[in-house]
């Protein structure tokens, strides 16, 4: 099997994933939830990060423009995956990110516009999020979780942990760092008399009941896949200087 058979494979078995879900309210903070003070704060607070997130990916490309496929497969696993949805409780519902597995090849900033673009994409065509609270989503899942994602990759790297466990807790970590943000997003847009802390508290008990086991899933997946990345795609792989030497089973 070639790579390209490899990524157009992978692509439809995530594709099948997302058509037979189930739409529900959902962790993405849904169109005109949040009031326009705090949307424009998020929105303000994303823009840096997606500066440095084109010169990134503008970087990635001109250095190797094979990885546009790879590029293309982080933001088809991101989109999927951050739009199945498992029901919670009042109604709620979490769900993976998928962002965990671009953060780990390309780096946080890259994985920040693969969010916004697979944010966009589900607020359009999926009533999944939306335009309004765009900045909030984008500061949750595609900035504080990738960011997560990659340092503790990248510490546990440095540790001489195996392969598998940096990748593991890499995406694990950074799906559950998604969530406690989009909490305290919540909580201070919704505080209640006895403090944000509460607040906060209250929206994470939310969540927390299906959210661990999203973030356990979500982590033995992105291993998964990227061993099959590194089985069959060496060469461009060792242009990351992520997965050492791109021939590694991870």
């Amino acid at each position: 099997m070639n790579k390209r058979t490899l990524l157009r494979t992978t692509f439809c078995i995530l594709l099948g994933m997302i058509l037979i879900s189930k739409p529900v309210y959902a962790m993405h903070i849904m169109e005109g939830f949040l009031s326009p003070l705090w949307s424009g704060i998020w929105f303000v607070a994303s823009i840096p990060f997606l500066f440095f997130g084109v010169k990134s990916i503008k970087k990635i490309t001109a250095d190797n423009p094979n990885l546009k496929m790879v590029l293309g497969l982080c933001g088809a696993f991101a989109f999927v995956l951050s739009s199945l949805k498992l029901p919670s409780i009042t109604g709620s519902s979490s769900h993976p990110t998928g962002v965990g597995l671009g953060a780990i090849l390309f780096g946080p900033a890259a994985t920040s516009i693969i969010a916004l673009v697979v944010l966009l994409f589900q607020a359009v065509l999926l009533a999944h999020g939306g335009i309004s609270t765009l900045g909030a989503n984008m500061f949750s899942m595609g900035i504080a979780g990738p960011f997560a994602s990659y340092f503790i990759y990248k510490g546990l790297d440095k540790a001489n942990a195996p392969k598998s466990v940096s990748v593991f807790c890499a995406a694990a970590f950074g799906n559950l760092l998604t969530y406690v943000v989009t909490s305290l997003q919540l909580g201070l847009a919704f505080p209640v008399e006895s403090g944000i802390m509460e607040s906060v508290l209250k929206f994470l008990s939310i969540f927390a009941v299906t959210q661990i086991p999203l973030a356990i899933s979500e982590g033995l997946l992105t291993v998964v896949i990227l061993n099959l990345l590194s089985a069959y795609n060496k060469e461009d792989l060792k242009e990351l200087a992520l997965i050492r030497g791109g021939n590694e089973s991870i």
